[in-house]
Parts: C-alpha cells; sequence; structure tokens
C-alpha cells in the first residue's frame, strides 16, 4: 500500500522556486516532437492556462520525462525500480480559487493511455488553498497501490460509483474516492462530490478550492512505461 505525504504537493509548489537544471537521470522524452519537455526532476511549464510538472518527488526515485503539445496534451516515460513508495506524481493543474458555496459547477473529463503493467493511479489531487484538505478522486489503478486512512463505505453520485477513504498524513487531511471500475476516459462532476464533504459529512466547511490537479501517482514503472494524457478539460462557474 502506498503511503501518503504532503512532500508532492509541497515540493511542486516550491518548484518554479528551484533551478531546473536538477535532473533525475539521462532518460529522454519521445521521439516525437512536443511544444516543451524536460527530465528535470522539478521540470515545469505554462501551456493554455495548465502548469505541468514533471514533479519526482519521492525517495529512491529512477528516470522520468514529461512532455506536453498543451497543458491538456501529455505525457511521461518513467522508469522506476519495483520497490515500495509512491516516486513521483506528473500532473497538470489548474487553478480555481472559489469557494465551495460560490460554485455552480466543477467538472472534468479525461482520457488517458496508461500501461497494463507497473503500480500507480491515475487521479485528481484537489486542494483547498490552505492546503489542509486534500482530496483525491483515483479513476483507475494498477499494482500495489492503496489510499490512506479508513474505508468510509461506498457513494454513488452521477455515473460514477466510488469507495471513500478518511485519513490524516500528518500534515493535512486526506479524503480518497476510488472509483469503483477502472476508468481510461470519462466525466466526473467533482462539485457534488465536495458538497458532500462539506454539507452530508461535516468534514470541512466552506473552503477555498485552490488547485485541481490531474495526473499519475507512480510508484513502481520498471523498465520505462508510457503515461499519456490524451485530453483533459476542467470547467468551472
Amino acid at each position: 500500500m502506498a503511503t501518503r505525504t504532503l512532500g508532492r504537493v509541497a515540493k511542486a509548489l516550491i518548484a518554479p522556486a528551484l533551478a531546473l537544471g536538477a535532473t533525475v537521470g539521462l532518460a529522454s522524452a519521445p521521439a516525437s516532437a512536443a511544444v516543451w519537455s524536460s527530465c528535470d526532476q522539478w521540470g515545469n511549464t505554462t501551456l493554455n492556462g495548465y502548469t505541468l510538472y514533471n514533479n519526482i518527488w519521492g525517495s529512491g526515485a529512477g528516470t522520468q520525462c514529461i512532455w506536453a503539445n498543451s497543458g491538456t496534451n501529455w505525457g511521461v516515460n518513467a522508469n522506476h525500480p519495483n520497490t515500495g513508495g509512491i516516486k513521483s506524481y506528473p500532473n497538470a493543474k489548474k487553478v480555481i480559487n472559489k469557494t465551495i458555496t460560490s460554485l455552480t459547477s466543477l467538472t472534468s473529463s479525461y482520457n488517458v493511455t496508461v500501461p497494463s503493467s507497473g503500480a500507480y493511479n491515475t487521479s485528481y489531487d484537489i486542494w483547498d488553498t490552505g492546503y489542509a484538505n486534500e482530496i483525491m478522486l483515483w479513476v483507475n489503478k494498477t499494482g500495489a497501490v492503496g489510499p490512506l486512512g479508513t474505508s468510509q463505505g461506498t457513494l454513488t453520485l452521477g455515473s460514477n460509483t466510488w469507495t471513500v477513504y478518511k485519513g490524516n498524513n500528518g500534515s493535512n487531511n486526506v479524503y480518497s474516492f476510488i472509483r469503483s471500475s477502472n476508468s481510461t476516459s470519462g466525466t466526473v462532476d467533482i462539485l457534488p462530490i465536495l458538497k458532500w464533504i462539506k454539507d452530508t459529512k461535516g468534514w470541512f466547511g466552506n473552503v477555498t478550492i485552490g488547485d485541481l490537479q490531474f495526473g499519475f501517482e507512480i510508484t513502481s514503472s520498471s523498465g520505462g512505461l508510457d503515461f499519456t494524457v490524451n485530453s483533459e478539460s476542467v470547467s468551472s462557474s
């Protein structure tokens, strides 16, 4: 079972302040042309309103390179050893900066291509602006990975059924929603999930939603595996 820590988001947040020459390994980006690519540990850029992070944050990591044609069409080639512990969370971030009650809608669609081996999950990682509450939505998972915390039962909202877990990693609360079956494409209505946490469970109040990230939380990908976001969209009002 993967252990969740605050290290991923903390390092992602400080990435722009770090020198981008800190390269992990000698992996290379795909041969096909991309508008941006990086093999730097904290490599990041902003494209059409999304901030992309290579974000190799875990201990014992191998090599990983990120490429992007846009903020919503990107991928990584990752070669992380077959050991426990999360190695990276390459992702694309959209900033929302609205309270839950001021939102009238918050939805996202995704289409990904993921390997059949390795250990990873494809997930949304949603944060309040104070980084006290983390909401994870796992749309698929493979290998020996699992959420932090204890099961709170199942929840069906819209076209998705989730098993809900509640925990704390010592730095922030973590609410994980694990889709009942793996999906590589679909739409998630995120606002009802936030309202369920706030209004039905009372686990937090009218927090301001800040970062909405989507990407791949990779524990192992020995031999080099490709993870691709073919398309993604985030819509809020």
